[in-house]
């Protein structure tokens, strides 16, 4: 499954595991710079993350992701501009989905016939039936 991850949903993996962590294992990630940017730019404002390990972190994703240039979306779909950066990442990379905690962007509940999903939807989405709750 091709998935974008907000920013949101990459730090909480770093900093905190659970469902999050989840949502980024076994998936092909699909990201872009700006998307990165912000990620290395809070893994050291709000994790504390030194710049080194911010760089390091990034450089994972950036190797473990597919790294697209984000389509331009219209500057009237969100009231969050860098919100729009992570709908032009969906549809340049073809995501099946995007992953998101923030509360705009999940109020959309799809973009461009895309589901935006939060990390529980996803999850739940993704277990069999059986499955015990999450992590």
């Amino acid at each position: 499954m091709r998935v974008v991850l907000d920013s949101n949903v990459i730090l909480a993996a770093f900093g905190f595991g659970g469902i999050c962590h989840v949502c980024i294992d076994a998936h092909d990630l699909i990201l872009s710079e700006p998307l990165l940017a912000e990620v290395h730019a809070h893994l050291q404002d709000k994790l504390g993350h030194t710049r080194s390990l911010a760089d390091d972190r990034v450089a994972l994703l950036r190797e473990a992701a597919v790294v697209v240039a984000p389509a331009d979306v219209p500057t009237n779909a969100r009231r969050d501009p860098d919100d729009l950066a992570v709908l032009g990442t969906m549809v340049t990379g073809q995501a099946d989905c995007l992953v998101t905690g923030d509360h705009d962007l999940l109020s959309l509940e799809q973009y461009d016939g895309r589901p935006i999903l939060s990390p529980r939807q996803f999850w739940m989405g993704l277990r069999p039936p059986s499955s015990s709750s999450p992590p």
